[in-house]
């Protein structure tokens, strides 16, 4: 009908056939986009698949499509996009290997070259997990490093309040680690994966999702948390900060997407036209919506919506996650991350399972980074309701015991009295992966430091016991241990003499005759304490024999307050003993 009234308009006559021409190339260009085949930015060059395993691979084409996948291992996979495009098909690796490729097609092919298999890894958390490798104690023995087959993706901090298909990031690849990629990576992932990588000569891949400033409750869906009381707490709490921001500054949800979208497409315009960097030193990254406080990075489910949902069920061996700062502000919301740790997990374990048609295992390991000291060395046999972060580690160390295949590194000799975001990140990054070196590839034989088990009572002295004691108990010094604390039945604390006999702590004091409980390691900072060991240089967990109240329920809470820090202030590492194996 169109090209009817062009040729019937003796004005427009003359154009006709220009016009008939440019409309067939825009139809061609128009279906050409519709049928291209098309990924998430993690399926790309110089990425690395789960070895040994069946992955989940997808994305999108034109609806109806036959997508093919085909691996230069022989392996091939096939599926038909549904009706919004979309596609899935599940690609079985063979073991570790490098150079391969991936031909992805249907009406256009997508290469995907420099291909490595190996073992892949999610790391997880909020600012510390973050923290890069430049801004580390490490930095200068690190800017040489050269490990093609150590393959690292991040990408940049997104939140969003319904789940993403796709990271709008159009930056992030997949990078081999040298000395660039390296400084610019989450220092507790780049020691784990590197140990890894080395130890077990095979590739490593390391996928990076951090957050500065998120609590537990944003890494998960609303769904799993709408009947926890505190959950429905924070979201009430946000929801009426938004409400009243917008009747007294007009700070609507509609005003703040539309601000985002038109940043969006600056953004997107800049990337076209061939721009990466922000500036001198920083690489262009999407926007993010601050306001209102429903649509911001610390309500419910919204970090989860971007930072995890288009990674799942990217086929990974297991989980690494370091957060809880966040959920450690006092001590009734320290108590309660134990629950929302254990459902956390459960919840990752069965979301992979499902979505990776049953080929991700339902207790695939994750690997849990207790809280490092902080504040004022520890001063008093044991800290109270100003302290929750030991709480935090209390409600770590008993999650992990009662979740399968979850384990935890400590890391109370590590930290900073005064920063929030302690330098000395290494010790925690190998930790990591001698837990997985010990549970995981079975290379190790010892993964953890000594585990609280049991306790008897005896003649005025209290006999703990131990898991995980390697080779033997140790001080972390020649002298005298001095971070337990020892209570009669009047629950009044008093420090403790403590000595290893075969493999047992005996705790005593002449200030209880008749002790009934003890806690080691009970306070903010038990750094420079003479802290527990077992001869493989793996430090003992913080922990209590009690289970007396840790604060009154019915009390006002006390919040952590954060140190003043000097203007000439400078961090400094802790000496602990080496570990070895």
């Amino acid at each position: 009908m169109v090209h009817s009234l062009w040729q019937d308009n003796p004005v427009l006559k003359p154009y006709t056939k220009m016009y008939v021409f440019s409309l067939c190339i825009s139809l061609i260009v128009w279906n050409s986009a519709l049928a291209e085949v098309r990924l998430p930015r993690f399926f790309s060059d110089n990425m690395i698949l789960q070895q040994n395993q069946t992955n989940a691979i997808w994305g999108w084409a034109d609806p109806g499509e036959e997508v093919v996948v085909r691996a230069s291992w022989k392996a091939t996979s096939s599926t038909v996009t549904d009706s919004d495009g979309r596609w899935k098909v599940f690609l079985k690796t063979p073991s570790h290997g490098t150079g391969h490729s991936l031909h992805v097609g249907s009406s256009n092919t997508t290469v995907i070259n420099n291909v490595a298999i190996g073992e892949v890894w999610l790391c997880l958390g909020q600012s510390n997990m973050g923290w890069s490798v430049q801004n580390s104690f490490e930095a200068d023995s690190e800017s040489a490093v050269d490990l093609p087959n150590l393959r690292i993706f991040k990408s940049a901090r997104e939140h969003w309040h319904k789940p993403l298909e796709e990271n709008r990031d159009r930056l992030c690849v997949w990078k081999p680690c040298d000395p660039e990629s390296a400084m610019e990576t989450s220092a507790v992932a780049y020691f784990f994966g590197k140990e890894i990588h080395q130890e077990l000569g095979i590739p490593v891949g390391i996928i990076q999702r951090a957050y500065a400033g998120t609590p537990i409750e944003g890494w998960l869906p609303w769904a799993e948390q709408k009947n926890d009381p505190r959950s429905k707490a924070q979201k009430k709490l946000f929801e009426d900060t938004a409400s009243r921001m917008a009747q007294k500054r007009g700070e609507t949800a509609e005003k703040a997407i539309a601000t985002f979208e038109s940043e969006l497409a600056s953004y997107n315009a800049k990337i076209d036209a061939g721009e990466t960097m922000k500036n001198k030193f920083k690489q262009l990254t999407p926007p993010i919506i601050t306001r209102p406080a429903t649509l911001g990075h610390q309500f419910p489910e919204n970090i989860f919506n971007a930072m995890v949902a288009p990674v799942t069920p990217f086929g990974i061996r297991g989980i690494v996650w370091y957060q809880g700062e966040r959920n450690s502000k006092n001590v009734p919301q320290s108590l309660h991350y134990q629950h929302q740790l254990e459902t956390l997990v459960n919840f990752y374990r069965k979301e992979w399972h499902q979505k990776s048609n049953g080929h991700m295992p339902e207790d695939f390991p994750v690997q849990i980074t207790q809280l490092p000291s902080w504040h004022a060395p520890q001063s008093a046999p044991t800290e109270g309701i100003e302290s929750p972060w030991v709480v935090n580690r209390e409600s770590m160390r008993l999650a992990t015991k009662n979740l399968s295949n979850t384990h935890m590194v400590v890391s109370i000799d590590t930290g900073d009295a005064i920063a929030l975001h302690p330098k000395n990140k290494k010790p925690i990054g190998i930790r990591h992966a001698i837990i997985a070196l010990k549970n995981t590839y079975g290379k190790y034989p010892v993964g953890e430091g000594p585990r609280y088990r049991d306790h008897k009572i005896a003649k005025g002295k209290i006999f703990i016991e131990f898991d995980s004691i390697g080779s033997g108990l140790r001080p972390a010094r020649q002298e005298p241990m001095n971070g337990f604390a020892i209570a009669g039945s009047d629950r009044q604390w008093h420090w403790a003499d403590a000595k290893i006999t075969d493999n047992t702590i005996v705790v005593s004091s002449a200030n209880v005759i008749e002790p009934v409980a003890v806690r080691y390691a009970w306070a903010m900072n038990p750094s420079q304490r003479n802290l527990l060991y077992n001869e493989e240089g793996l430090p003992a967990s913080p922990f209590r024999t009690d289970n007396w109240e840790l604060c009154d329920p019915e009390a006002d809470t006390v919040e952590v307050t954060k140190p003043h820090k000097p203007s000439d202030y400078t961090p400094h590492d802790w000496s602990r003993p080496v570990m070895i194996q």
